[in-house]
């Protein structure tokens, strides 16, 4: 889920109504231009053995975010068999992870500016470690609640810290690739623990989750800290240590460093934003398609389908929800990787409709297959229709509402606003999210096939939404996408 929603907050250039503020970049930046080739050569002849490895220990908290999120899953039945849960405790279990993580998010970004993003990466392993033990230790309810919800709180902070900390240490013609590992690694964690909770017992894979918090720990002995972050606090010698430590020690760093010192000032000289300032007339719409398309990413259903797809399966009339829950695991990397390569060659607008679609026709379909088995019409074909419906909608997930909303929204919010936005659109996706997991299991309770046709309803609704609503930022500068966004 999660997870780019914050990687080109710091990454901007304004917009047409902040041009005087921004004169003494735009007036520094002509001037860095000018430098000879000779100077950019150096630059680009230098390694990026650091960088490659930097962004490899950040992704280990994408890992572990994935790996959170996949975990409920494939254990229901057993942890409900060993614990002898209630429907009401272990959908309590299963979404008390988004609270925790809607919390972590909130705070991430002061945490971050606070102890630096190393700093921060630690913090977040050290929760999820703690709530992985606990998990493990539990015996009852509570427990494993409280483990849940620090883990979830680990990886609320993970969810900001990982996408910045990989924007701000890779060159600018790399960091678009650098960056989608970020989304890739999420859903890789999320497959593994998928498929491991196929065949092990539910506190081993606690257990097993814990590993990539300690390796992301250990990394992080290796590795540099932010230059950006380090600029920004005023450690200069560090920063230009850091700097020439991620470009390699041949590299020419000079032009690299007057940038971000540059842009690091246009940054303090803009006035801070509130939250009420995003009700202003200039603003509403961007943050109307902001949040509207994570409201419509979250009550299209992904987590309560997610979080509850093998007892889904079963449910479906199939012996065992482990074979849905390993096709899922296979599914859900290639189709990411199938996304990442879209989304900059169909469009951002295209993608999410296309995506939003196929999410409608899978959910169709499960709600067909419950409502063909309450009737007893075609039993033989209500498993095919559940698998086939729920692997539709998780591929079409994948590949467009997925990864579409946060890339939108990183593009639509000038930049004196993106942090205060940021925040409300994360508190958002995560309020959403906390919401269907915990109501998925009582709405199946209800009714099974009314379940999947309300949201296959908002997968129409989401249609309708990106056709009307937003725009195509596709190639777009900030100043084009708003215009677009306010004509």
């Amino acid at each position: 889920m999660a997870i780019d929603q914050c990687k080109d907050i710091e990454n901007g250039y304004g917009q047409k109504g902040l041009e005087d503020l921004e004169q003494p970049f735009i007036q520094k930046k002509k001037v860095l231009d000018s430098v000879d080739d000779v100077e950019v050569n150096a630059k680009s002849n230098g390694s990026i053995a650091m960088v490659l490895l930097s962004t490899c220990v950040a992704v280990c908290g994408s890992f572990e975010f994935g790996s959170c999120v996949g975990y409920s899953a494939p254990v229901q039945s057993e942890i409900r068999e060993d614990l002898k849960l209630s429907i009401a405790e272990y959908s309590m279990f299963g979404s008390i992870v988004t609270i925790g993580a809607m919390i972590g998010a909130i705070t991430s970004g002061r945490i971050a500016d606070f102890i630096g993003r190393k700093g921060a990466l630690r913090l977040s392993s050290v929760f999820c470690i703690t709530g992985w033990l606990a998990v493990y230790f539990a015996m009852g309810a509570l427990l494993l609640d409280v483990g849940r919800f620090l883990t979830g709180f680990g990886i609320g902070i993970l969810s900001y810290v990982v996408p910045i900390f990989i924007a701000e240490i890779a060159p600018e013609d790399i960091r678009g690739g650098l960056a989608t590992l970020n989304q890739l690694m999420i859903v890789i964690g999320s497959s593994v623990a998928f498929l491991l909770g196929s065949v092990i017992s539910w506190r081993y894979l606690a257990l097993i989750g814990i590993l990539p918090c300690i390796v992301l720990l250990l990394g992080l002995f290796l590795i540099p800290e932010s230059p950006r972050w380090l600029a920004k606090v005023g450690r200069g010698k560090d920063f230009q240590a850091a700097l020439r430590k991620l470009r390699g020690k041949n590299a020419d760093i000079t032009r690299e460093a007057s940038e971000i010192e540059a842009y690091l000032l246009t940054l303090e000289s803009l006035p801070k934003s509130r939250l009420l300032d995003l009700f202003e007339s200039k603003y509403i719409r961007s943050v109307i398609i902001g949040v509207g398309l994570m409201v419509f990413q979250q009550f299209i259903g992904i987590n309560g389908i997610g979080f509850y797809a093998s007892e889904t399966f079963v449910a479906a009339g199939l012996s065992s929800g482990k074979i849905g829950t390993v096709a899922l695991a296979i599914i859900q990397v290639p189709l990411t990787i199938i996304g990442a390569i879209l989304m900059d060659r169909s469009g951002r607008r295209p993608l999410l409709m296309v995506s939003a679609a196929g999410t409608f026709l899978g959910c169709f379909l499960t709600g067909a297959s419950f409502f063909l088995k309450g009737q007893n019409m075609m039993l033989e074909w209500v498993p095919v229709f559940a698998v086939a419906g729920i692997l539709i909608y998780i591929s079409a997930f994948s590949i467009g509402m997925g990864p579409v909303p946060w890339v939108i929204m990183s593009e639509i919010f000038p930049i004196n606003i993106k942090g205060v936005a940021g925040s409300l659109v994360v508190l958002v996706n995560w309020a959403g999210a906390w919401a269907v997991s915990y109501t998925f299991n009582f709405l199946m309770s209800w009714s099974s096939t009314g379940t999947f046709m309300i949201y296959a309803g908002f997968c129409a609704l989401t249609v309708l939404f990106a056709a009307k609503m937003v725009p195509e930022t596709k190639e777009k500068t900030l100043e084009e996408i708003q215009a677009a966004i306010n004509s």
